[in-house]
């Protein structure tokens, strides 16, 4: 799983990268194949002023559906990371769970429409005068 992490308004540090990594990795682990890309832009929004400007924004690209998008605002960009990691993999794992809902229901649906009387004459509606 590739994650493209960028700093905007300060240099990444290696620590930082690798922990907005781990908690990726984390959180969206078991969705994993439907992945596609994640993209983190950390940012100090106030600089050197200071207050609850440390921003960090995931986008979570997945196939066959829209953007999963997450921001979080702290004081410390590691809290915003970690929120953010965290609120990506549950909406990531919700999202997955309803298509997985949906296709479940559409293929139930079709086998039950698609399946022969059980009369067994091989027609697919209930009467058959001849």
């Amino acid at each position: 799983m590739h994650i493209d992490i960028q700093a905007r308004g300060f240099t990444l540090t290696r620590g930082l990268r690798e922990h907005a990594e781990r908690r990726l990795r984390f959180a969206l682990g078991s969705a994993r194949p439907e992945v596609v890309r994640i993209s983190v832009r950390l940012s100090d929004d106030n600089g050197p002023r200071g207050g609850e400007d440390m921003r960090c924004r995931i986008l979570v690209g997945m196939a066959g559906a829209p953007a999963v998008v997450i921001e979080d605002t702290e004081t410390d960009l590691y809290l915003a990371i970690d929120r953010a990691a965290d609120r990506a993999g549950r909406t990531v794992a919700r999202r997955l769970a309803r298509r997985h809902e949906h296709r479940a229901t559409a293929g139930a649906g079709a086998a039950v429409h698609g399946a022969p009387d059980p009369g067994g004459t091989g027609h697919d509606h209930a009467f058959d005068p001849n």
